[in-house]
């Protein structure tokens, strides 16, 4: 069984556990202050990578431009965006509705840009995000619409942070189709690293706690996320549709879900459980590969 088979299903699997991360790591540091660290982490390991496998590194001023260019969008501004948000009070269930937009989103503009998607894609995508809202439900139910107009600026920041991450996988398609990996890894977090400590600095005390659960939070952050679950993404944009892609971001908070359970102890009905079975179900048809005439030439 190839990578690339498995690819979707190892994403999903680590990329959820960030939500996990995220409250685990807030009572011990302020989330800009953590990621940035996270960023440089990850720059030092991909950099080490890329030149004991003597990566291919951009020729032109433009090429390192763009791959600085998607670490801003994918990393620094989602990534710090939603931690922050979360870490000023955005309730999870409310940003996990807020990232399920994100496949709506990603599909409208592939479409835009000329991606064809079949009738079940599209069904997929709407049965999906059905699911998601399903599960994040009961979390929504407590809440008022003036706890939430507390939140306003939080909620915009979350949003912010959502068309990020949807421009991103668009621009990341676009502008660095081709080029090793490793190296636009690399630079990547270089650009998140230099885009986010400015915020850091000016919003934060830079709160850092010395104990083991900051530093297993900052170990699981930068080798299964921010180099295996990131370079999945990147080799699944670049081998498929970005639409199937973000549909796979459906499966993200009813697997964080269970991952909650099982580490927290938070509650999940039958209900719930119902509802991701429907959102596995609108994912199944979202990233079924279609095949179009013109696309078996391609």
């Amino acid at each position: 069984m190839s990578l690339v088979t498995v690819a979707p299903a190892l994403f999903v699997l680590i990329w959820s556990t960030g939500w996990i991360v995220a409250k685990y790591a807030a009572p011990f540091a302020d989330p800009l202050f953590f990621l940035v660290i996270r960023f440089a982490c990850a720059f030092v390991l991909t950099g080490l990578i890329a030149l004991a496998f003597r990566a291919e590194w951009p020729k032109t001023r433009a090429a390192y431009g763009h791959a600085l260019m998607t670490g801003v969008l994918l990393h620094s501004i989602y990534l710090g965006g939603v931690w922050w948000a979360v870490a000023q009070g955005v309730p999870a269930g409310v940003s996990a509705l807020i990232a399920a937009l994100q496949p709506l989103m990603t599909t409208g503009l592939a479409r835009l840009g000329g991606e064809r998607l079949g009738a079940l894609q599209v069904s997929g995508i709407a049965i999906g995000f059905l699911g998601v809202m399903g599960v994040i439900a009961p979390k929504l139910a407590g809440l008022s619409a003036g706890g939430l107009g507390n939140l306003a600026l939080p909620v915009t920041v979350n949003v912010l942070a959502m068309l990020a991450v949807t421009f991103g996988t668009l621009y990341q398609k676009r502008y660095i189709a081709s080029g090793d990996l490793k190296a636009i890894s690399t630079l990547q977090y270089a650009g998140a690293f230099l885009a986010l400590l400015p915020f850091s600095l000016a919003l934060e005390p830079l709160r850092f706690e010395n104990r083991w659960e900051t530093w297993v939070a900052m170990a699981w952050s930068v080798i299964p996320l921010s180099l295996g679950a990131i370079g999945l993404m990147l080799m699944m944009i670049r081998r498929g549709a970005v639409s199937k892609v973000a549909a796979l971001i459906y499966l993200i908070p009813p697997t964080a879900a269970i991952e909650a359970y099982l580490m927290f102890g938070e509650t999940l009905t039958p209900l719930q459980i119902a509802f991701m079975m429907l959102t596995a179900v609108g994912v199944y048809l979202a990233t079924r590969s279609a095949r179009p005439a013109s696309a078996a030439t391609s």
